[in-house]
């Protein structure tokens, strides 16, 4: 599974521990033309509310239907579906899905806690379900290479384990300054597949920041946190001050380990900082990985959700890129 399978595991293991009773429902099979892969997940509660998707459309709403249905028994606690997009929901994908609804409660911990504790460690981990009588248990460990998951061809009547391997590390990005891009680019993150390190000094907020989430720090302590850094870090930087993007810039270019560098600018202001950096000892090598503006190059619009939403872009391409 990708970084993106991981998600919902934060999500599920707090809410139990609220004591909130929910379904997960999951896709476990795909062949053919579906609207998501195998293991996207959506997590779904009685009231309405529910996080993620399994691709929208007929077969969302037959899922949320199910689910809270699944909500209301008091007994059973899961339900396979094998859904043919074409013949039974009227969608012109065609394709065939196999889902799996399953009651997420404090009995849940016993598995959804061991889960938890790998992802935020960022261990690789299997998932393993099995079926047997009629009930379904989770377990988290280490299984053969050569088990096999069950894909959407095996009949329902035959599904007998289901087996996922999970890999919770995501890229890193330390991203500096909580003004308006600074905010922007929070909430465009903040469903995305990245663990985000939001730092800023004090004169970065403004009025209209109320709730800000970022850290407040001197700019001694940001330089600091930019030196801490693991290898292979993004780094994003949109302060209040020229000056202090200039010194955090310096900074990440002098440890040179960085997988990614975006500063906030025009092209003049870029060429100034290249003449500073260069008289700072930094040659044409250095600066080439130094990537101002930032973002998608065709956008052309300085709105801070269109400069959130093209760092986003340009970000999810580069460490897909990185992982393939």
């Amino acid at each position: 599974m990708t970084d993106l399978a991981t998600q919902w595991i934060r999500s599920a293991h707090a809410a139990v521990r609220r004591g909130e009773r929910l379904v997960m429902v999951s896709v476990v099979g795909a062949r053919g033309s579906t609207p998501r892969e195998a293991g996207a997940r959506m997590l779904v509660w009685a009231g309405g509310r529910f996080e993620g998707t399994i691709g929208g459309g007929a077969l969302e709403r037959q899922a949320l239907d199910q689910a809270r249905r699944l909500l209301s028994q008091a007994c059973r606690r899961h339900a396979l579906q094998d859904y043919p997009l074409g013949p039974m929901l009227g969608q012109c994908c065609g394709g065939h899905v196999r889902l799996l609804l399953e009651t997420l409660d404090r009995e849940s911990l016993a598995w959804l806690g061991p889960a938890e504790t790998a992802r935020a460690g960022g261990e690789r981990f299997h998932l393993t379900t099995r079926f047997h009588d009629g009930a379904m248990a989770r377990s988290v460990a280490a299984i053969p290479p050569s088990a096999a998951a069950d894909g959407p061809r095996v009949p329902l009547a035959e599904v007998r384990i289901l087996s996922e391997m999970f890999t919770p590390a995501q890229p890193r990005l330390v991203m500096f300054g909580a003004g308006h891009i600074g905010q922007a680019v929070a909430r465009a993150f903040a469903p995305l597949p990245f663990d985000v390190d939001w730092l800023a000094s004090r004169e970065d907020l403004r009025p209209e920041a109320g709730g800000t989430q970022a850290t407040i720090l001197s700019e001694d302590e940001l330089e600091a946190c930019i030196e801490a850094a693991p290898a292979g870090t993004l780094f994003a930087i949109f302060t209040h001050s020229h000056e202090l993007d200039y010194r955090l810039t310096r900074a990440v270019l002098a440890r040179g380990d960085f997988a990614y560098l975006g500063l906030i600018g025009s092209r003049t202001k870029r060429a100034r900082f290249e003449s500073r950096l260069r008289d700072d000892g930094f040659g044409d090598g250095d600066l080439a990985r130094l990537t101002c503006p930032l973002g998608v190059r065709t956008l052309k619009s300085k709105a801070p959700a269109v400069i959130a939403v093209s760092l986003a872009a340009e970000l999810l391409q580069l460490t897909e890129d990185q992982g393939a």
